[in-house]
């Protein structure tokens, strides 16, 4: 006779939401929704390419750059294969195995996005403190390892959180809260005592988002503390303005992710609508706009993506 254990593992399902009340006009708000990602995956594609393609752009604020790219790119692809089917289809049935799966990618790719701006934050605070040295400082080797860290860090910290998750048994409404799978979510629905579950969960949260997210707003302190001691108010503009872009990013991605872990954490109950938005705030906002905010404000890219865009037309038109 199968226990609880097993069905556990055989024939579990989950049911995932759109947004609540307004079930009448999903297929409508999948238009918005797919331009989000097709902004995503094209922007963030297009900054890959311009990165690799123009000599120029080989310097580590533009690895940093493309890293962050190759973060959004992943969070995209994590999130769309249930996003999509539940506006466009209806389809809101998942697995047990494929929501594990997901969100196992979706909090990777998040504490890895939180890993890149926090070397992002590092890069501008070399960039202004020490601009001589700036080159030697963060060479191409050094680079690559502050990248491998935030692979390794991110993967191996997420990979206890599944197999945790896979082992609970699930006897109660299977009602997901979100259009994809998250972990407090999921947890959530055990019919079991899940503290080490929870626990853990809470030490990843601190662990990374909770020390990068400090560690970045220090770095932004000697940053300032550096400008103000710039003679010229023309130099500290101009040392700023360059860090405009990247606090733009950094902003996009913890104040919704905040908002939405302390409704997760809290013991009050909050309206679903409101937990929805901000999940989406924070998990498809981002990959959509950084591209953009980065394109606006960073000359050269801003210079090299005119030039692409130039050939492009141009090319059409001889065709």
């Amino acid at each position: 006779m199968p226990t609880m254990s097993d069905s556990n593992h055989t024939g579990t399902f989950f049911f995932l939401a759109g947004l609540p009340g307004l079930e009448a006009v999903h297929k409508w708000l999948s238009i918005p929704l797919c331009a989000m990602y097709v902004a995503s995956l094209a922007g963030n594609s297009l900054i890959l390419w311009v990165v690799k393609s123009e000599p120029s752009l080989q310097q580590p604020m533009y690895y940093f750059l493309s890293m962050l790219a190759v973060t959004d790119l992943g969070l995209s692809a994590s999130t769309l294969p249930t996003v999509l089917p539940i506006y466009m289809l209806g389809l809101r049935q998942v697995s047990l195995d494929v929501c594990l799966a997901q969100l196992f990618f979706i909090h990777t790719f998040s504490i890895m996005e939180s890993s890149v701006l926090l070397t992002m934050a590092l890069d501008r605070f070399v960039a202004i403190s020490n601009p001589l040295r700036y080159g030697t400082i963060l060479t191409s080797p050094r680079v690559a390892s502050l990248g491998l860290a935030s692979v390794v860090r991110s993967i191996g910290l997420h990979i206890p959180a599944p197999v945790m998750l896979k082992r609970l048994p699930y006897c109660r409404k299977r009602l997901l809260s979100h259009s994809y799978c998250l972990h407090p979510d999921v947890m959530k629905l055990a019919c079991a005592d899940t503290h080490i579950n929870s626990a853990y969960g809470l030490f990843v949260v601190l662990s990374t988002l909770g020390l990068d997210s400090v560690l970045i707003v220090l770095s932004y302190a000697l940053i300032l503390h550096t400008v103000l001691s710039v003679a010229s108010k023309a130099e500290r503009l101009k040392a700023l303005n360059t860090c405009v872009s990247h606090i733009c990013a950094v902003l996009l991605f913890y104040t919704p992710m905040i908002g939405l872990s302390m409704l997760h954490r809290s013991g009050t109950r909050a309206s679903p609508s409101s937990a929805g938005l901000l999940s989406y705030l924070h998990f498809l906002i981002p990959p959509a706009l950084n591209p953009v905010v980065y394109t606006i404000k960073t000359k050269q890219m801003r210079l090299r993506m005119l030039r692409f865009l130039r050939l492009r037309g141009a090319g059409i038109r001889d065709a």
